[in-house]
């Protein structure tokens, strides 16, 4: 940021597939210093730190630290080859990359129950300004991660950027997106869903998903985030920076709403079976990432949204439009039923409180699944998806009242799921294109889900003549990079041409700005 009382480096990239040599290294320095006699007579099978370091939910004066034990990532019981013991995991804290400046340290305890996984609240640190920091056992040594506090709320700031992305199916493609956004000079990642995919493919890449069939237990999903974690390409990007995690519906299943399964789900899950579901694919979530213990499931239930504040420039709400969701409609005449909920309606209330009490730039919504109306079909006949915000349009409708009434400025919205990208002005009516816009909003597309993909396709082509609220479409694979200042944000879709091999370039498809004080899209640069 450019606003950082200490000049930020340029990001040196964490070299990938050198994790295990990096922590070597640093294994051979003396380890007295933080280690003790209860912890030097530990033995473990291996090395443990294998799926990485990573940070998350950056507060003023703290971050969480996360790191998962795994010596044998795979192991067929989910526990990642520990021992059936507690393990004491001494953690610390820099000012500087070699750990010259220590300002915090200390000692967690990982166990079975949270399948070794270690969460570290740091507070007491200074604001908006970049940490380095590491996990020991013994006379191993994790990688390390780095990241940053936020700015103390309310401080001017001229600039801020974060990256956002979704989606990314092993068994469809590398995560060579990530490889690139660990080297963007970023303030924060948004992850909006669909970290892990819950099925049992192969693909055709020889990424084929384990265990090799659908997750339902704690120890299915266990093994499939120890799978995808150990992507070095993904380990790169959590160690490069702070991360704000959400999850979409292949955490759990496709298309789930509220306590029922899948719509196509054959015979439809008794709603008692599917919390058990839930309940072990929320464990496991919580498990390998970096959450607050705020977030920790109690069974089935989680708490996922919340609010995060960096400066005067920029106001984040994390939605969850899952758990609180009305099914899925079969009959689509019904979607303006006004009982139907998409965020029910406690959330609801918290976020236009939140949004009309607010003094940030910049209002950005952290959503799963796209706000803006799509017409799926061509010419007179009109066709919505059920599974987003359109299935649910009198809630949306409200929503979208509840930002006009309260006059919130700058009203952003940043989306995954939809493995494409657009641009769209967010409208009150959008059956009438001169009606009011309230915001903007950037759907980004996916790190992998659904293969290569092509600059442009047969359905990009509808929604551009359908909708005309939307002003940019692209299929390819890739993230985007928001940057927000105080006149003016752009949003950079950042895309790779092929996900089927690894070694991709990136690129900027398009770049679309949002000029303060006026919503909806003023320009696009492609």
């Amino acid at each position: 940021m450019s606003h950082s009382p200490l000049p930020l480096p340029r990001r040196r990239f964490l070299a990938l597939g050198g994790i295990a040599a990096g922590a070597a290294v640093l294994a051979a320095e003396p380890a007295s210093a933080t280690s003790t006699a209860s912890d030097s007579r530990v033995t473990l099978p291996g090395y443990v730190f294998t799926l990485g370091v990573a940070s998350g939910d950056p507060t003023s004066d703290g971050v969480v630290l996360w790191t998962r034990l795994a010596p044998d990532p795979l192991a067929l019981d989910g526990l990642g080859g520990m021992p059936d013991r507690p393990v004491l995991v001494r953690w610390e804290m820099a000012e500087d990359e070699n750990f010259r400046r220590v300002v915090r340290r200390g000692v967690e305890r990982a166990t079975a129950d949270w399948g070794y996984s270690v969460h570290v609240e740091v507070h007491g640190l200074r604001p908006d300004r970049v940490y380095w920091y590491r996990f020991r056992i013994a006379d191993q040594v994790s990688p390390v991660g780095r990241t940053r506090t936020a700015p103390r709320p309310g401080t001017a700031l001229q600039s801020l950027s974060f990256a956002f992305a979704s989606c990314q199916a092993y068994t469809d493609g590398h995560f060579t997106a990530f490889e690139h956004m660990a080297r963007e000079d970023l303030d924060l990642v948004v992850h909006l869903g669909d970290y892990i995919y819950e099925g049992g493919g192969a693909g055709s890449i020889g990424r084929a998903h384990c265990p090799a069939v659908e997750t339902f237990s704690l120890t299915d999903y266990r093994i499939r985030y120890a799978q995808y974690k150990l992507d070095p390409s993904l380990q790169a990007a959590h160690a490069a920076g702070p991360w704000v995690v959400a999850p979409d519906d292949h955490d759990v299943e496709n298309n789930w709403a509220g306590d029922h399964s899948q719509p196509d789900t054959e015979p439809d899950q008794d709603p008692a079976v599917f919390r058990l579901r839930r309940a072990a694919a929320y464990q496991a979530y919580y498990e390998n990432l970096p959450l607050r213990a705020s977030s920790m499931p109690q069974g089935p239930e989680m708490q996922v949204y919340r609010r995060l504040q960096f400066g005067d420039l920029l106001q984040l709400d994390v939605l969850d439009t899952r758990r609180f969701r009305d099914r899925q409609l079969t009959d689509a005449s019904l979607r303006w039923d006004p009982r139907r909920q998409m965020l029910g309606a406690e959330q609801e209330a918290w976020l236009l409180a939140g949004l009309a009490a607010s003094t940030a730039r910049w209002n950005v919504l952290g959503n799963q699944i796209f706000a803006m109306e799509a017409d799926h079909t061509a010419g007179p006949a009109e066709r919505y998806g059920m599974d987003t915000w359109d299935g649910y349009a009198a809630a949306r409708q409200r929503l979208f009242d509840g930002v006009a009434e309260r006059n919130v400025e700058n009203f952003l919205v940043v989306t995954g799921d939809a493995h494409r990208s657009v641009a769209a002005d967010l409208k009150l009516d959008f059956s009438d294109p001169g009606s009011r816009t309230i915001g903007t909003e950037f759907l980004g597309t996916s790190i992998s889900s659904g293969g290569n993909g092509t600059d442009h396709d047969s359905l990009g082509v509808t929604w551009l003549a359908e909708n005309p609220h939307m002003k940019f479409h692209n299929s390819q694979r890739g993230y985007q990079v928001c940057h927000l200042g105080r006149d003016e944000m752009r949003t950079d879709y950042r895309v790779v041409p092929f996900v089927n091999a690894p070694g991709a370039p990136v690129s900027t498809r398009a770049s679309v700005h949002v000029q303060s004080g006026r919503p909806g899209v003023a320009h696009v640069s492609a």
